[in-house]
């Protein structure tokens, strides 16, 4: 999440009215038209933009463990200071410096209360006291940060500083290492301090402060110089004294002249980086030596192996079968492991009546909408087949791949439709070999608040060490695929396996040490 501001270079120190008029004409000249602004920023790729590099915040790494279960929380660091302190700036010479992958922005400015339409004449006149405790929505604040630090998806609301209310879309946000969250506030509520791992005050001169917010609000805010001036003095300079500068002694970090101390930037980023290495998992290598020698699970569903499914079987694991003929015999086993599937959809008892006037008792689904969700590249291959027999179902992705360096799963993107957490959820893969990208892929379907008992697996080839592992994480989830192998090789090569579904589907070729799973090139995401 990013917010929208601009700074200013100008600087002064005492010297009264006269002083200050001069510097209020020197900025007024400079200003551009008013425009709208709101607490964030339009979407944007996430990636960082610096001078000397651009920092890719993606592929986020495990963040549960071989039981499926959240083992480590985001690490919460909690920025404070008085308006226009530099908070952000320092927030993102953080960002760039730590260099690590899923960082959340997260500013108190997005919590504003919604003003009641007697509030908003107050505003209108600068009477309204936007720097008291008053004036956020801790409940809601404490809720998200929570539910951001247990590696939940969560709805951040857009603030709109023109209307004093919130726009009507939301900015959905999910996945993070590292939370940085940073407001006037930010160490005013109990609650919001329990979350904090880390507590740094940005120390900056109240002249200072004082130029930034004149630039800020007259630039970005369409405010006039003579309301914020009236505003400054009569709100902004009492709170910070009365509610934001008492708080720097709750501070473990006190960082002077904001974004330009690097020194105190890099102690900062030192600390934290020795916090995430103590936090590093290892989930693959735990998924390779755990629960093999277990029975198969019953929520494992093995299409029957007819003579027809077992000739498909042999026409697409041989490997002198043309491209034609192995995306061909592919769809057909992709259409009936999809009926399959939809069998173990919930149903209920519908009575229609027949042309001939007679009535016949029937099913019908019993539940608000059946979703698709692709595990990319080649869990992308078996949407037509769901598209052919479920009429509008939404479709959402996910992409994962291994870390060549740590060989473990990495979540690279991932777009899912709206409210998905009402959704009966079937969950696509061609191959599963060790479990690992299927297991993220629940990981995140949980949670964005999709029931465990909702999700659908869906594979052509799974190995029986992947079944182990997401049965065992997962026991609710449902299984299906049409057929189990035994082996999983030291390359987690499925044994003795199809090859690597997506090449032989799409024509590419696999690179030397390709496994089954999460092969394709890299790209970032929006979430």
């Amino acid at each position: 999440m990013k917010r929208c501001r601009s700074s200013v270079s100008l600087f002064f120190s005492g010297g009264g009215e006269g002083s200050l008029d001069r510097l209020l004409t020197s900025i007024s000249s400079g200003l551009s038209p008013r425009k709208r602004t709101t607490s964030q920023c339009k979407s944007e790729p996430p990636l960082l933009r610096t001078s000397k590099r651009t920092i890719y915040t993606a592929g986020r790494p495990p963040w549960y463990n071989e039981h499926g279960t959240q083992s480590k929380e985001a690490f919460v660091i909690g920025l404070c200071g008085g308006s226009a302190s530099g908070k952000t700036t320092v927030a993102r010479k953080i960002i760039e410096a730590l260099d690590v992958p899923w960082v959340v922005l997260l500013s108190m400015d997005s919590f504003y209360k919604v003003l009641t339409p007697e509030q908003q004449v107050t505003a209108a006149s600068n009477d309204y006291n936007f720097d008291h405790p008053d004036a956020f929505d801790f409940g809601l604040l404490a809720h998200t940060l929570r539910k951001l630090k247990l590696g939940k998806s969560v709805k951040i609301p857009v603030y709109d500083f023109t209307t004093h209310g919130r726009q009507k879309d939301w900015k959905t946000v999910y996945g993070a290492s590292v939370i940085i969250f940073e407001g006037i506030m930010a160490f005013a509520d109990k609650e919001l301090l329990q979350l904090l791992d880390m507590k740094i005050f940005v120390e900056t001169d109240s002249d200072i402060r004082l130029v930034r917010r004149l630039q800020r609000d007259i630039t970005e805010r369409g405010r006039d110089i003579e309301g914020v001036i009236k505003q400054y003095n009569k709100f902004v300079k009492p709170a910070f004294e009365q509610y934001i500068e008492p708080t720097m002694r709750l501070a473990d970090i006190v960082v002077p002249r904001g974004g330009g101390n690097m020194v105190a930037i890099d102690l900062i980023v030192q600390h934290v980086h020795s916090q995430l290495e103590e936090r590093e998992l290892s989930v693959r290598a735990a998924l390779a030596s755990a629960h093999q020698a277990q029975p198969l699970p019953q929520t494992l569903s093995v299409l029957e192996s007819t003579p027809q499914v077992r000739g498909m079987h042999t026409i697409i694991r041989n490997k002198e079968t043309s491209r034609d003929e192995f995306i061909f015999y592919s769809k057909r086993l992709m259409r009936l492991l999809i009926e399959r599937a939809l069998s173990f959809l919930p149903s209920e008892s519908h009575i229609v009546q027949t042309p001939q006037g007679e009535d016949y008792e029937g099913r019908t689904f019993h539940g608000k909408r059946i979703t698709g969700v692709s595990i990319l590249r080649a869990g992308e291959t078996m949407e037509p087949a769901l598209r052919a027999v479920c009429k509008d179902v939404r479709i959402g992705k996910i992409l994962i791949q291994t870390n060549q360096d740590t060989g473990e799963p990495e979540l690279h993107y991932l777009r899912l439709p709206k409210d998905i957490g009402e959704d009966h959820v079937i969950l696509m893969d061609c191959t599963v070999s060790t479990g690992a990208a299927a297991m993220m892929a629940v990981r995140v379907l949980l949670d964005h608040d999709v029931q465990e008992e909702k999700i659908l697996l869906v594979s052509l080839l799974m190995a029986e060490m992947g079944v182990h592992s997401v049965a065992y994480a997962f026991p609710q989830v449902q299984i299906i695929t049409t057929a189990v192998d035994k082996k999983v090789n030291d390359l987690f090569h499925i044994i003795p396996g199809i090859g690597n579904f997506g090449d032989r589907y799409f024509g590419t070729d696999a690179p030397p040490e390709w496994s089954d799973e999460e092969m394709d090139e890299p790209i970032v995401g929006q979430l």
